[in-house]
This record gives structure tokens, C-alpha cells and sequence, in this order.
């Protein structure tokens, strides 16, 4: 069972949803959402990154537009909602609010001072964001949307970085993963993955592109890669 708790930013406060391991000390990796909201799939995220020993938190980055939000894929209504708080979303300060709970992550007493971060779709350009920008030790961004305006940015990078692609990705199409691809690949801190016949969102539980084989498989790097970096 999760907890809540409150992150001071230079703009004001917001909640986050915190998932504590069975140790008294561990690595924690911030999740960063989907246009959903913090809603019961990142929730479930969060609880078994703590099951696998690491102390997870995923913080409200729609604060600034709504606090709480809390929605799911499953109806036109819904998706409409999404995408216009994507829409509104300022990136770049969804970013500041990221360093803000690393730094409040890692003040905490159950943290042994690493951090990482992993985010989905627009997550997933944050979590690229995060590894540019912050202090993050590691980062993992699944089928990251806008990526491709972004390449610029990992000149910044100084921590390592794994990326999941969905090759047939309905948000990125194949002239965007093109560019990605070429401007990342041979990035010595980039490890990328790409996934063969795979929509966007393919490791969303209930979701549906889920894709059971390419998601256990996703996930089975990022397990691996946070024990390699994190510990």
C-alpha cells in the first residue's frame, strides 16, 4: 500500500504517490506518467518497482493545470481529457518539477542517495528530458513522443540512458524514429532498444496495444539496467 506525500517547488507544492520496498535503505526511481494522470496503472508501476527493492515515487505534474488527475484509456471522454492536458503541459517545467522530487527523494531516510527515473509516452520524452537536465543517475524512457525535436539535448547527457521504441509506433512515426535512431545510437551514455512490431504504450497492463511478450521483455532491461546503474 502506497503513501502520500508533498513536494515544494520554486512554483509551489504538489503531491506525489510513494511506494516503500521491505529495506530499511534503497535506490529510488521516480516514475514519471502518461497523459493520464497519476492513475491506478502508474500507481501499479510504482508498487512493483518498490517490490523489486527500490523506493518509488511518481509525482502529480498536472498540478499546475489540475491537481489530482486521475483518468483512464478506456473511454472516448477520456482520451479527449488526456490529450488536452497534454496539450497544456509545460515540458519544461514538468522537468523542474522532476529535479524537485529527485532532490525530495533523495533527502528521504530510506534513500541510499541513487536515483533514477523511468517515464512512458509523455513520460517518456520527460524521462529523456530528465537524463539531459537533472542529476537523475540513470533514466528509462518507454516510446517517448517528441523525441525527435529533442536530440539536440543529449550533448548534456552525462548519465546513462535506455530507451524502449515501439517500431510501429501510431505517435512516432517512422521518420521520427529514423532521427532518433541516427542522432542517438552510437551516444556512448544511449542504450536502445526497439520493438518489432509493437504500437505505442505495448507495456501498458489492460491497455490496447499491450503486448505481453514486448513488455516482459522492456521491463526485464530496465530491471536489469537499474540493479547495473543503481545498484
Amino acid at each position: 500500500m502506497g503513501e502520500r506525500t508533498t513536494i515544494t517547488s520554486k512554483d509551489g507544492s504538489f503531491g506525489a504517490y510513494v511506494a516503500r520496498p521491505n529495506a530499511a535503505k534503497a535506490p529510488a526511481v521516480v516514475v514519471i506518467q502518461e497523459i493520464f494522470g497519476v492513475n491506478q496503472v502508474m500507481r501499479d508501476i510504482t508498487d512493483g518497482l518498490a517490490g523489486q527493492g527500490y523506493l518509488a515515487i511518481c509525482p502529480d505534474l498536472f498540478w499546475r493545470i489540475e491537481p489530482g488527475i486521475d483518468i483512464t484509456d478506456k473511454t472516448e471522454a477520456e482520451w479527449k481529457r488526456a490529450f488536452e492536458l497534454f496539450n497544456a503541459f509545460d515540458i519544461d517545467a514538468g522537468v523542474e518539477d522532476i529535479a524537485a522530487t529527485i532532490a525530495h527523494i533523495r533527502k528521504d531516510p530510506g534513500c541510499d542517495r541513487k536515483v533514477g527515473a523511468v517515464g512512458y509516452c509523455l513520460g517518456g520524452q520527460l524521462a529523456f528530458l530528465t537524463a539531459c537536465r537533472t542529476d537523475a543517475d540513470a533514466s528509462v524512457s518507454y516510446y517517448g513522443v517528441g523525441l525527435e525535436n529533442r536530440v539536440a539535448e543529449a550533448e548534456k547527457l552525462t548519465h546513462p540512458l535506455l530507451m524502449h521504441i515501439a517500431e510501429e509506433d501510431q505517435f512516432v512515426p517512422k521518420p521520427a524514429q529514423a532521427v532518433i535512431l541516427a542522432a542517438l545510437k552510437d551516444h556512448p551514455q544511449i542504450e536502445i532498444h526497439t520493438y518489432p512490431g509493437c504500437d505505442h504504450a505495448f507495456a501498458r497492463e489492460g491497455g490496447e496495444h499491450f503486448d505481453a511478450a514486448a513488455a516482459k521483455l522492456a521491463n526485464g532491461r530496465t530491471l536489469q539496467f537499474f540493479q547495473k546503474v543503481l545498484g
